[in-house]
């Protein structure tokens, strides 16, 4: 399997998990065509993965209005009609809908939505690793 990942980062946490993913993955046996920002994709990567995983960080005030950030952006990606793509979100104190409105917005340019996962700033690695397992199963199942 192929994976393509963008991410949208401001301190580089979400650029850090994103690399975490993508080793994540590449110990199972995966292929990373490229590991991109979202409002830069490398549609080469993108065109030959077979998963497309797109990771932001959240926004907004302590415990009401979180949000993803850039998700215009997201809304705004090329067309990738019959797509799989998995969502992350990296947060500090609660994701709230986050992850929803990224499907959300990856539906709308078309992509089958699979999965996605919110990762605690304190435990990238781990949420990381967790998800890349449960995205080889859920893909491999699919298959």
């Amino acid at each position: 399997m192929k994976a393509a990942i963008l991410f949208e980062s401001l301190t580089g946490t979400t650029r850090t998990a994103a690399g975490l993913i993508a080793t994540d993955l590449q110990q199972l046996g995966w292929s990373v065509t490229g590991v991109s920002p979202v409002r830069r994709p490398d549609l080469q990567s993108v065109q030959e993965a077979d998963l497309v995983v797109v990771g932001t960080w959240v926004h907004g005030l302590f415990v009401v209005g979180q949000a993803p950030w850039g998700i215009g952006a997201i809304e705004r990606m090329p067309a990738m009609r019959g797509k799989r793509a998995a969502t992350f979100c990296t947060y500090a104190l609660h994701p709230g809908g986050t992850l929803d409105r990224m499907e959300t917005a990856l539906r709308v340019v078309g992509c089958d939505v699979v999965g996605g996962v919110a990762l605690h700033r304190a435990r990238l690695a781990d949420h990381a690793e967790e998800f890349a397992g449960r995205l080889a199963a859920t893909m491999s199942a699919a298959a």
